[in-house]
């Protein structure tokens, strides 16, 4: 199975079910549909459809690691930021650090490769994962990721996707 809307209904929590939350808790977001994107570079091929003029936002790149402890760590990136595994291991006190599977990442935050976005927490928060955010988020106006699959993105201003992390009682480790 591919990491797009055709199959979120065999997600955990279902893309169509997290945007139902967002809008319950009435969390505001814009909502695009476009391609499946896998990369960071096949989410730069749509960024200009996208994102308003003008804006000053974080487009993400996340990580889902595994320390030696075998703890499950989720990392959120700005897209382009060069991330050397063995440094970032130590500046969180981490040790090494390495890519968990496919199978620990929809066991453990409910969505499949290609898909990996800091909205996963609402199943990861249940599974002791840790959240980290790049610190160039608390200067973005929106900051940009997937609804748990990679055929749409939404767009959260800075403080509504901070009110969605304290709805799902994520604590955030700014990086």
């Amino acid at each position: 199975m591919d990491a797009s809307s055709a199959y979120q209904d065999s997600l955990p929590v279902s893309s169509d079910a997290l945007l139902a939350q967002l809008d319950d808790w009435g969390i505001d977001y814009r909502l695009h549909e476009h391609v499946p994107l896998r990369t960071v570079e096949d989410a730069k091929g749509v960024e200009d459809a996208i994102m308003a003029e003008g804006e000053v936002a974080l487009r993400l790149k996340n990580l889902y690691l595994r320390d030696k402890k075998k703890r499950n760590h989720l990392i959120s990136l700005e897209q382009d930021r060069d991330v050397d595994l063995k440094a970032l291991g130590a500046e969180l006190g981490l040790g090494n650090l390495s890519f968990g599977s496919a199978d620990r990442l929809l066991e453990n935050l409910g969505v499949r490769p290609g898909a990996v976005t800091p909205l996963a927490m609402i199943n990861g928060r249940d599974h002791n994962v840790r959240f980290y955010m790049d610190k160039a988020a608390q200067n973005a106006d929106s900051i940009y990721m997937h609804p748990l699959v990679n055929d749409r993105t939404i767009g959260l201003s800075r403080d509504a996707f901070l009110a969605v992390m304290d709805r799902l009682g994520v604590e955030i480790q700014w990086v």
